[in-house]
């Protein structure tokens, strides 16, 4: 037998096979990767909110005070998903503003979620909660706060490619996020 005629490695041809079926992948992968990692940023920031918002519930109950979240972009008039959780009333064990630290806790937009936009009605960028874990003053209704993409009629609901999603408060302090493009009976559904 004739080990001399065994080779070790690959050919051109069998080289150029390979990159070519790589390239064939990226090629159909990459669009649909980008829809992916936008659609992930607006996850990011829809479950930030809603994190922000079983703090600032939780916090009030533990403190029994008021504390409010602050959809600070929102405040201010923009659409970013910056928001910030503190006591209405400072005190030594709850900061608040005029205080040298003026927040229990804060996120930027940068974080995570730079492309993700808030949509709700700017009366209620401040959202708090009694000690009791309610929403105060109490809402006639629920509170929506819808999560897209910056770039408009981007969600699937719209014609778009990205994955929008809703928070949906009730008045007694209750949450849940859901995704307007899915209908019922899905548990996901809005």
């Amino acid at each position: 037998m004739r080990w001399s005629r065994l080779q070790n490695g690959f050919n051109l041809i069998e080289l150029m096979v390979g990159v070519s079926v790589m390239a064939l992948i990226l090629y159909f992968m990459i669009p649909s990767m980008g829809a992916w990692m936008q659609s992930s940023q607006i996850r990011s920031a829809t479950e930030s909110i809603q994190g922000a918002l079983q703090l600032a519930r939780a916090e009030a109950v533990q403190r029994n005070t008021n504390v409010e979240l602050v959809l600070t972009s929102v405040a201010g008039g923009g659409n970013s998903t910056d928001w910030l959780v503190r006591c209405v009333t400072p005190s030594a064990t709850c900061p608040g503003t005029g205080q040298v630290e003026t927040f229990i806790q804060q996120r930027v937009a940068r974080e995570g979620s730079p492309n993700a936009t808030v949509t709700l009605n700017p009366a209620m960028s401040t959202i708090v909660f009694s000690g009791t874990g309610r929403i105060t003053p109490l809402p006639a209704g629920n509170i929506t706060i819808n999560v897209g993409h910056q770039k408009a009629n981007s969600c699937l609901t719209d014609g778009g490619d990205f994955r929008c999603l809703r928070l949906i408060l009730a008045p007694g302090g209750q949450m849940r996020m859901c995704d307007p493009a899915v209908t019922a009976p899905n548990p996901r559904a809005c």
